[in-house]
Formats: C-alpha cells, structure tokens, sequence
C-alpha cells in the first residue's frame, strides 16, 4: 500500500506515527554505523537517521545529496536534551524505515546550498534550475510571488479588470529599439514584441473598462545593466476619470498595504512628493535614497514621488523629443495652450509622475492624452509632419474621437520592486531565468543562426557583417 505523502511543515502533527515524505537529500552524514540526512521539501527541511541494522541502510550508504527520495519513517520527538532549538523541525526527528530513490543526482557543479552570488555567470545561469535551489533565490522567488498576489488581491477589491494585450504588434520608434518578429504569411514585413503595454491600455479606456491591469512582459533591445535586462515584468495599471493625485493616492496606498501587509517598513507616509527640479538640485538625480545608514540596514523602504517632469527635452541635432513618452498630458491649462501654440517648450511641464524607492526608479506613468489634437501637437512639437504622425499614432488619433474619457495609471516594474524588497543589488537575483550579461538566454542556447529552411520559409537572407 503506498502511503499519502506529508510534507515536511506538517511533521509535527504526527508524532510517533510513521510517514511518507518526498523530496531532496539536502545534507548527508555517513557516521559509521548510523548515516544522517537533512532532507527539504518546498515547506522545510527535518533530519532523519538510518539506525543500525535497519534495513534502509543499504540503500542510504549509496544516496547522495540531491538525490530525489521518497521516505518512510517514524516521527519521533526529541529528548529535550538533544533539541536542536537553532535548527528547523530541531525537536523532531524521522526515523528512516525506507528509502527509495526517485532519480539520483550528479554532483552539482558549485555548492548549490552556498553563496552562489560570486559563481562565474556563465555557469551559473546554465545551470540555473540547480541555482534556483539555493535558499535565498528560493526566498527571492517567493518574495516576488507575493508580492504579486498581494498587487491582484488589492487591486481586484478595488473593481480593476486583469486583461491581457497582445505580443505581436506594431514597431513604433519611440523610447527603445524594438525586438522584431518577421511574419510568415507576409514576406518583408515585421511585427514587434511590445516595449509595454502603453497604447493598448490607453486602447482599453476608450473601450469603456475603466479600470484595468495585467501582469505584462515587455521587452526592449536596450543595453543591459545590473537592473535592466532585455525582458521585464510590469504591473501595468490604467484607470478612466481620474485625476493625477487620484491616481497617485490610490497606487500609494496599494504599496502601502502590500509592503506592510508583507512584513516590511516604510520610511515616511504619506510619500513625500518631490518636483524633478528639486530632486536635481537636492540629490542630483530623479532617482535618490533618502534613507539614513541605519534604516539601509534595517531594510526599511523610502518611496517618494518624482512630479513636474518637463515635457520635452532637447536632441542633438537642436529639435525636441520627449522626456518620458508621448501620450502624457500636458501638467496644466497654461502647458496645454503652450503647447497648442508651440511656445516656451522647454517651460511646459508634463502630468508625469515617477515612483522611487532606496535609489530605484520602481514605477513611472502619467495621466495621458485623450484628445486627439493634443498628441497630435505633441508630434507636430517633435518635428514629424503629417503623414509620419498618422503612420506612427493614426489609429490612437482615431480611436480618440469616439469618446475616450480622461485617464492615467502607472507601470511598476516588478525586477526593481523585489530587488528593494529582498535587498538585491542585480536584476537576475530576482529573474528565475535572465539573460547573461552579453544577452545570452539561461539554460538554453539564444540567441543561435536559424536553419535554412526556416530562413527560407520567412523570405530572409542573412548578410554578415564585414
């Protein structure tokens, strides 16, 4: 009869009865005559021991650490003399009557249980299933999961729909370079995976839902960086008929209660709200860290907002682009009608507003332009004519005459929320499965030449670089 699995955090309801437990050998100990292991499931780790003469040690001299077992043993309390109180489950210990090897393991290639933040990148990510057992990228992922749950719970009792919007788009030359996808069914011609979400959101407004999120995947061809990689994940949050200080209090309250709700300490609340000229002249820089050495110690959080961005910045060549992205509002009545009549453009000022924590830009968004004639002037400002505004943002200027209501949100970066949250310094301690700093993929071997008949099927022809 094979016998129901209990997991290692329930062990203690079954003192002196015998169990069935799976998982990994974690440590073995071979003392002669009796061989001790720590064994871990995803809820804990207990010892247990192969007494003399048992039966089961025969097969425990050959077992090895991270092997995967099933075992069968008695739960036995501790003596109190011999409580472990510095250990997990120190007061408990099985005594192995059975072990059966589910698949054995070779020896990992680094110590898998250390420190595996110092390990070669190269290795560590091609094993990066083995890495992702190390205790703290355990935490780490969980810390991330949480944190997750926590955003969807707040924010589905506050009458936000989760919707998802599409992989394959359209390029659109703003912000970064784009990941393109040739299209099978229409030689010559690309599609682009999205940077984010922004106009589809905006999209979903004018649809009428009001209220809207996704946990979104966004990629962008950009060069890497300890907290920037080429894919991300966003909280991407979009909400009609509301102010900027609507939007702003709500999303301050979200983290307010998902961070606390957590375990985790905030500086100073409400959020101290900071104009960028003001964080230029105090800090030198929009994303600061207003925490003392001690509070860095203790891992307490210091969020505040960033407003009052200039719209448009200069480029190079003497015309202007945007500082943050198109589709904002112009902050007030006056930077509307500067902007209408392209005057005083470096003055005008944008409804953006930044979210920033321990030195992290974790979060940035606006309230957006809703009237078409507004992100046309924003185009016009950049110095596209006519026809590229209606190639580039046609259909959103269409979309805006049928009645889109005002509307804003924001977009949390997920990476930059869980490295403040677990006091991680690179954006891949916080990834399950991030690109190597030279933008190869972990565990498998991308990017990599295609076949010929799939170069064919596509209508390519790949020309090497002299």
């Amino acid at each position: 009869m094979i016998m129901e699995r209990t997991l290692i955090k329930d062990l203690k309801n079954h003192v002196g009865n015998t169990v069935s437990i799976s998982g990994w050998v974690d440590v073995r100990r071979d003392q002669g005559k009796m061989v001790f292991f720590d064994f871990r499931d995803r809820t804990g780790k207990v010892q247990g021991v192969v007494l003399p003469k048992s039966e089961a040690m025969i097969v425990a001299k050959d077992v090895r650490p991270e092997d995967a077992v099933s075992i069968e043993g008695i739960v036995n309390k501790r003596p109190d003399k011999n409580v472990q109180a510095d250990r997990e489950n120190g007061d408990i210990e099985l005594e192995i009557k059975g072990i059966t090897v589910l698949n054995g393991s070779k020896t990992p290639p680094y110590d898998i249980m250390g420190d595996t933040s110092g390990i070669d990148e190269e290795v560590r990510l091609k094993y990066r299933y083995l890495d992702l057992r190390n205790p703290r990228m355990q935490r780490n992922m969980h810390i991330r999961h949480d944190f997750i749950r926590h955003i969807r719970d707040f924010l589905f009792k506050n009458d936000f729909i989760e919707m998802e919007t599409p992989l394959l788009t359209e390029s659109t030359p703003e912000g970064s370079r784009d990941f393109v996808v040739p299209s099978r069914l229409h030689p010559g011609q690309f599609y682009a995976l999205p940077q984010s979400p922004q106009q589809y959101k905006q999209l979903l407004m004018t649809a009428g839902f009001e209220r809207y999120f996704q946990i979104a995947r966004c990629l962008r061809d950009e060069d890497l960086r300890a907290d920037r990689g080429f894919e991300h994940s966003q909280v991407d949050i979009e909400m009609s008929f509301m102010s900027r200080d609507e939007v702003m209090n709500l999303i301050e309250a979200m983290i307010t209660e998902v961070v606390e709700t957590m375990g985790y300490s905030i500086k100073q609340k409400p959020f101290p709200r900071i104009t960028y000229a003001d964080a230029m002249r105090t800090y030198g820089s929009d994303k600061f860290d207003m925490r003392t050495p001690a509070e860095k110690d203790k891992g307490i959080l210091a969020y505040a907002w960033v407003i009052e961005f200039p719209f448009f910045e200069k480029t190079d060549g003497g015309g202007w682009t945007f500082s943050h992205n198109p589709f904002s509002m112009p902050l007030t009545p006056e930077d509307t009608k500067k902007l209408m009549e392209k005057r005083d453009i470096e003055s005008i000022l944008t409804s953006q507003y930044d979210l920033v924590c321990n030195g992290f830009e974790t979060g940035g968004g606006s309230i957006r332009a809703h009237r078409p004639e507004i992100l046309r002037a924003v185009y016009d400002v950049m110095g596209f004519s006519k026809e590229e505004i209606e190639e580039r943002v046609g259909h959103m200027l269409e979309a805006f005459e049928f009645g889109t209501p005002p509307h804003g949100g924001i977009a949390l970066g997920i990476e930059r929320n869980i490295m403040n949250l677990a006091n991680e310094s690179y954006l891949r301690e916080v990834q399950a499965f991030p690109m190597t700093r030279g933008g190869k993929t972990a565990v498998m071997r991308a990017p990599k030449p295609l076949e010929k008949n799939q170069l064919t099927e596509l209508g390519l022809d790949i020309k090497k670089k002299k």
